[in-house]
């Protein structure tokens, strides 16, 4: 059985597709950008405030279902300049203590909005 899942404290999807789906003991996030859900607006400044904002939109989303972060078994992150790695890793690391999802980072060259990162995440139950 599939739901949607939605809650008013992470952006709005832009796009035909849901904030996540769960399905089973699963849940599968959309990418998440450096959005501030009350304004709608782009976070401006370092890597470091956006994947902060990031990790915000990601728990609201988790949380609107009764799970934390440490539900989280998947992280893919999306870079627009790779060397921000570093900054993006500290600031990623802050969010989740000693619980470390697996994940993958690659560079790409655009993201909507002209964001510097995205990051999606499956977690489970």
């Amino acid at each position: 059985m599939l739901r949607n899942i939605h809650t008013e404290h992470a952006p709005q999807a832009i796009g035909p597709y849901s904030q996540g789906i769960e399905a089973g003991n699963f849940i599968f996030l959309s990418g998440q950008i450096p959005v501030n859900p009350e304004t709608n607006e782009v976070i401006t400044g370092d890597i470091v405030a956006q994947t902060d904002q990031v990790m915000k939109n990601v728990q609201a989303i988790l949380a609107s279902i009764g799970l934390t972060l440490n539900h989280i078994v998947k992280t893919t992150i999306f870079l627009k300049n790779m060397d921000e790695f570093t900054l993006v890793n500290e600031a990623y690391a802050k969010h989740f203590g000693e619980h470390r999802p697996a994940r993958s980072t690659v560079e790409v060259s655009r993201l909507p909005k002209d964001v510097s990162i995205e990051i999606e995440v499956i977690a489970a139950k």
